[in-house]
């Protein structure tokens, strides 16, 4: 896992400048501690920083084959480069070091841009063409690596983060405001937008290539799902799914540097402990938790689960006062605002497994992959709904709508009524409708006609959705956005906030096209969610961490956390008229939330928590070191 970043004069082909590729990279110094290597040759610049994990001695970058023609930085890991090293060299390829990232240098050699579909791991990779003088820049699959990248005057300047392409700038990027409608509507800010304007992050699966002048983007992954027609063996689909998640987590554990696990109390984590048991162990397990006077709190459940699968439990404890304590230094890790609870205890839990591995494994997956939220039997249910007749479907939601608070099932209700499939599977991810959001910008703050819809960045993904079921549709586009540019993001930057690299292998390639070939009945059954995730669960938990109801890190103690706070110290960034975000945001929209959530009409405090993510980005914008940015022209 490391950091990496370049600088590509595409069209005028003028020098880059060695200073500015130096600058770039020294802004990832926390992604990389252990080394540093460029590559600067007339108009191109690579800069990357490494944090060893395979092939310590070896793995050096950027890297080249012998003839110095191919050129290659790579962050991430590459789980099947030895079975790509052994075909290659079979095609008659030498290598020089055991690492992963040598299999993409010949494997580029060998397959051009076709490579990317031989890799089965997680990468942010830019490759050098030097007898082509063509660039390519490409995000994994799942995207649980980021690129960033700015275009502008025929130069393209890009990044695992956001830091290394402010550090290259002299000019004062502004807040892009369709981003920031998108973000409070949706608490993240979708693939290719990003909070700033003029920057872009590569979608999952993507790539940009840069030749003869000219760039393009390219969706190289276009896995599209075509259904088991005569899989219905219950107990032989469990089967399968458990030797993908034993073949998958061998792979993962491959490291030449000490390895542990982020442990909640839930099952899905449960089972990635006993899988990583059968390569070894014991391993060292870290659980966040808040103290036993919190129902939610996750430690004495993920102490059963590591005592019963012999891990060596380490615990992290986490009170109030160091949870608002601690958010401006989170927003800072992030660079973009994400307003995820999760966001905490994931920093705090990573900050601890540093101190004795460099690389952590993580259960995160099957909720998307199998339909493990609430959202999930909505979508899964919806055509029943739909079917209702439409009187009968205007009462209960006039009454639903009537309740108190409830925000989840107000908006599920509503939205499940839409017809339009893409817009009907948006709205179920939206934290308030788009007219409220609206609401809240100053006049002429948002471009007059340009859209903000979530569905006009899935366009591209239509067509994998050929053969989707309703839940299944749902699932594609979790996949390919709500998961990596929110959750994936998030853990990728506050756990290499602290140099330390994490792995989800129930995100390996082939599990995740696995079962999405799968039909719903295995995901959702009689209104149970995960339902072959389960079976498979069965051969290793006990009932009791079986039935255990999902908690994800104690992320309820957070939001109980934040509902507390709005009551007290929180609710001065919103009601401060000297808070950056009016610049922007109209005051009175913004304390009208607040009160309906005060009152307790409303349970508002997601979409406040965004707000005040907010807030603490563009302080914490304002307040750093490089160029001041602005908002809609006016200096944050």
């Amino acid at each position: 896992m490391c950091g990496i970043c370049g600088q590509f004069n595409f069209v005028g082909h003028e020098p880059v400048d060695a200073d500015t590729i130096r600058r770039m990279t020294d802004a990832m110094v926390h992604r990389g501690p252990d080394d540093e290597g460029y590559f600067i040759s007339g108009p191109v610049g690579l800069g990357f920083r490494r944090l060893s994990i395979i092939d310590l001695a070896g793995g050096h970058q950027p890297m080249s084959n012998a003839e110095e023609t191919v050129w290659v930085i790579l962050n991430g890991e590459i789980y099947n480069f030895k079975e790509l090293r052994a075909e290659l060299e079979q095609r008659g390829h030498s290598f020089r070091t055991r690492s992963d990232t040598e299999v993409i240098v010949h494997g580029y050699k060998e397959w051009g841009t076709e490579v990317f579909n031989h890799l089965n791991g997680m990468f942010g990779v830019a490759i050098w063409d030097a007898e082509k003088q063509r660039l390519v820049v490409a995000r994994d699959a799942m995207g649980i690596k980021l690129i960033y990248y700015r275009i502008a005057n025929g130069q393209v300047t890009f990044g695992s983060e956001i830091r290394p392409i402010l550090a290259a700038e002299n000019s004062k990027p502004t807040v892009d405001p369709v981003a920031l409608n998108l973000f409070l509507r949706f608490r993240y800010t979708p693939s290719p937008l990003t909070i700033f304007e003029g920057i872009q992050k590569l979608a999952p699966g993507t790539m940009l290539i840069f030749e003869q002048g000219k760039y393009r983007v390219e969706r190289w992954y276009n896995y599209t799902r075509i259904p088991f027609l005569s899989h219905t063996d219950e107990e032989e689909a469990a089967q399968e799914l458990l030797e993908l998640y034993r073949a998958a987590v061998r792979r993962h554990l491959l490291s030449d540097v000490p390895v542990g696990i982020l442990l909640s109390g839930g099952l899905d984590s449960g089972l990635l402990l006993a899988l990583m048991n059968e390569q070894g162990g014991p391993w060292p397990a870290y659980t966040i938790g808040y103290g036993e006077s919190f129902e939610d709190d996750e430690l004495a459940d993920a102490a059963e689960t590591a005592r019963l699968l012999g891990a060596r439990h380490v615990t992290v404890r986490l009170d109030r006062a160091e949870f608002e304590r601690s958010l401006p230094r989170i927003v800072e890790c992030l660079e973009e605002p994400i307003a995820a609870s999760s966001i905490v205890p994931m920093y705090f839990v990573s900050q601890r497994a540093r101190q004795d591995v460099k690389v952590a494994l993580i259960g995160q997956g099957p909720d998307e992959l199998f339909g493990g939220y609430k959202r999930h039997l909505g979508v899964h249910y919806g055509n029943w709904w739909r079917r209702l007749p439409t009187g009968l479907r205007s009462a209960v939601g006039f009454a639903v709508n009537g309740l108190p608070r409830n925000e989840m099932l107000k908006r599920g209700v509503s939205s499940l009524g839409t017809e339009d499939r893409l817009k009907r599977y948006q709205d179920v991810f939206s934290l308030a409708p788009a007219k409220t959001i609206d609401g809240l910008f100053q006049d002429d703050s948002l471009p007059n006609g340009q859209s903000h819809e979530l569905v006009d960045y899935w366009r591209g993904l239509v067509p994998q959705m050929v053969h989707t079921d309703e839940l299944g549709g749902f699932q594609l586009l979790e996949i390919r956005s709500s998961l990596p540019d929110e959750l994936l993001m998030y853990a990728d930057k506050l756990s290499m906030a602290h140099s330390l690299e994490v792995r989800v292998p129930y995100l390996d390639r082939t599990i995740v096209e696995y079962v999405q070939r799968l039909g719903s009945h295995f995901k959702i059954r009689n209104g149970s969610r995960k339902w072959l995730h389960r079976q498979v669960c069965q051969s290793y938990l006990p009932p009791r961490i079986l039935r255990r109801k999902k908690r994800g890190f104690a992320v309820n103690v957070v939001d109980e956390w934040f509902r507390s706070s709005l009551r007290g110290k929180l609710p001065e960034l919103l009601l401060d008229e000297g808070s950056l975000m009016f610049e922007l945001l109209k005051p009175e929209p913004v304390r009208n939330l607040l009160k309906a959530h005060q009152s307790g009409r409303h349970d508002n405090h997601k979409l406040l928590f965004s707000l005040v993510m907010l807030e603490y980005w563009l302080r914490e914008v304002r307040s750093d070191q490089r160029p001041a940015l602005q908002t809609n022209s006016l200096t944050v």
